[in-house]
């Protein structure tokens, strides 16, 4: 297939398609360039919070501050829906944390292509939890990797692929939120390159693949019986959502923070004061917890007010 004409100079129409607060800085970054942002397309809202009010998405709020259109269809895949985007126009679609499945139709109505923001160094981490999977994993290094869409799930070539260093204690929210900046700051550059016929565009190797599988609340429940390590980078990488938690008798304990030191013992099994717990390697050394309908404490205020003594099992 030939490669569409480059640009040159022209003023671009640009269309987003972002939903989650990761995609916000992106499109910010996409409003002062010198190109034409025709049309924001983001998820409806949805009901959220106590009132099960309706919530606009993160990038719906984002758009309407800046002026900008915005499209919500609850689906891409009917004709009137790919008319409605063919009609626009567009030159290039910049997706990034959308939440639809693009198909075939769309992905060839922008002249230059859609292309995917992606919260890895593909083809590690393919699919919807990158973030937090390289941190569970122990990953040294994240990063941002621009491609180009095609109906496989992040399968398509990739134009640009920016690392960052996963910093010690890192949890998923603070990663997410540098992620989200270093989009933001490549993303001009690749758009220029694309529209200058400059940008190339590298196959992944599929040998290196490898999936992100979506969270589960079933795995926030802390299993003692696994490494004190897989622990510790596990409550990182669930934060915030879902959270890790256990039980201490009847009550459900939220664990924010830990850290890993030497010790044994059963699993659960508290060891130390003022929380430590044997896991089925080490041994995790709690430092900040939540009790239900209470506000975050340090283990050491938990056991003022809620005694977990020595040798009483967590499950």
């Amino acid at each position: 297939m030939s490669k569409p004409e480059a640009t040159g100079h022209r003023r671009l129409r640009l269309v987003f398609m972002g939903t989650s607060a990761f995609a916000v800085p992106a499109l910010e970054a996409m409003v002062v360039l010198p190109h034409d942002v025709v049309a924001v397309y983001t998820q409806p809202p949805r009901p959220a919070g106590r009132g099960h009010r309706d919530r606009r998405s993160a990038v719906h709020e984002t758009a309407d501050r800046l002026g900008l259109p915005v499209r919500t269809p609850a689906s891409l895949k009917d004709e009137a829906s790919q008319a409605a985007f063919r009609a626009l126009d567009a030159d290039i679609a910049i997706v990034a944390s959308y939440g639809l499945i693009l198909r075939r139709p769309i992905l060839d109505a922008p002249r230059l292509g859609c292309f995917n923001l992606h919260a890895s160094l593909l083809p590690r981490w393919r699919g919807a939890a990158p973030i937090q999977r390289a941190i569970e994993a122990g990953d040294d290094e994240s990063g941002i990797t621009i491609f180009r869409m095609e109906e496989g799930l992040d399968t398509g070539p990739m134009l640009r692929r920016e690392p960052l260093a996963i910093t010690p204690g890192e949890t998923a929210s603070s990663l997410h939120d540098r992620l989200a900046s270093l989009a933001a700051a490549v993303l001009p550059e690749v758009i220029e390159a694309i529209a200058n016929g400059t940008a190339s565009e590298e196959p992944q190797d599929e040998a290196l693949a490898c999936y992100a599988k979506k969270l589960d609340k079933a795995e926030a429940r802390l299993d003692f019986t696994a490494s004190a390590t897989l622990l510790e980078r596990r409550i990182r990488a669930f934060d915030p959502w879902p959270g890790t938690w256990c039980m201490a008798g009847q009550e459900r304990l939220n664990i924010l923070d830990a850290r890993v030191v030497a010790g044994s013992g059963e699993p659960g099994e508290v060891v130390g004061l003022p929380l430590q717990l044997a896991c089925g390697e080490a041994v995790l050394d709690v430092t900040r917890v939540k009790r239900q309908g209470r506000k975050a404490m340090s283990a050491a205020d938990l056991q003022r007010g809620y005694t977990i003594p020595l040798g009483m099992r967590l499950s």
